[in-house]
């Protein structure tokens, strides 16, 4: 073990000198000195602002270790949903790590990495209301996360008379669960979890999944040299044990196996 992760230490190091040469998106970013990453703005416990008034999260851990081994400053950019290809397509951003889930709609706009997170879209809600597919959403109100992978999947299969409302971030969503203004909260399991964390109370379950959905780091289209960079780290810290201390750290379960593209 320890021999691979020698040799894909040197290997990461290997290809931005390479990349330095032959492009413009690596080597700029080594060059400048600074990587900036887009993170959830709202989504706890993948990026959201805590106690101590900073950015933490799954998210944000992943993008300290990105620069880290940059070797670079890390410029966080905190974004809701849809904000996250925009501001990778015009640059305001180098990398999205931002509990985004890969289709082939994103993939015309964006490239994406080996999965690096676990994930998984559902219908939560309250124990009295009896849903087992969407089907049993019709007449419901039912909250979600405009833009969001479960907004695209919950637009496919809900029925024409579900009374969907779409919010602009994770945090105003949950909050129309929490305060009564929904009966039916699509969102992932961490989300889910976060509300039932902070009230055990709560009654919220899950009714089913949506879809099993990993988290992958999006890189703009062009930009190869970073995005085999990426890979190559996605794959040293699988290997190395960081994102499962991450995965136990943040969402209390070792971490899976992951999806590589």
């Amino acid at each position: 073990m320890k021999k691979i992760l020698s040799f894909l230490t040197a290997l990461t190091l290997m290809i931005a000198p390479i990349s330095f040469a032959n492009a413009g998106d690596l080597s700029k970013i080594l060059a400048d000195g600074v990587v900036k990453i887009a993170v959830p703005e709202s989504f706890a416990p993948f990026g959201s602002v805590g106690a101590s008034g900073e950015h933490e999260g799954y998210d944000v851990d992943v993008a300290k270790l990105i620069a880290e081994d940059l070797g670079v400053k890390l410029e966080l950019v905190p974004v809701v949903s849809k904000q996250r290809i925009p501001f990778l397509e015009t640059d305001r951003v180098d990398l999205v790590v931002s509990v985004m889930g890969a289709n082939p709609k994103r993939a015309k706009s964006i490239n994406f990495s080996s999965a690096y997170a676990p994930f998984y879209s559902g219908a939560f809600a309250s124990s009295k209301i009896d849903v087992s597919s969407p089907a049993d959403l019709s007449g419901l109100t039912v909250g979600v996360t405009g833009g969001t992978l479960e907004d695209l999947e919950l637009t496919k299969v809900a029925p024409s008379d579900a009374k969907i409302t779409r919010f602009g971030d994770n945090a105003a969503t949950l909050s129309a669960y929490t305060s009564g203004q929904v009966q039916v909260l699509v969102t992932g399991n961490t989300a889910a979890a976060s509300l039932t964390d902070a009230d055990p109370n709560l009654d919220l379950e899950r009714k089913y999944i949506i879809k099993d959905s990993p988290c992958f780091i999006g890189v703009k289209k062009g930009n190869e040299d970073l995005l085999r960079w990426v890979n190559v780290f996605i794959l040293h810290k699988k290997l190395g044990g960081n994102l499962n201390a991450i995965s136990e750290k943040w969402l209390g379960q070792a971490l899976p196996p992951l999806p590589s593209l």
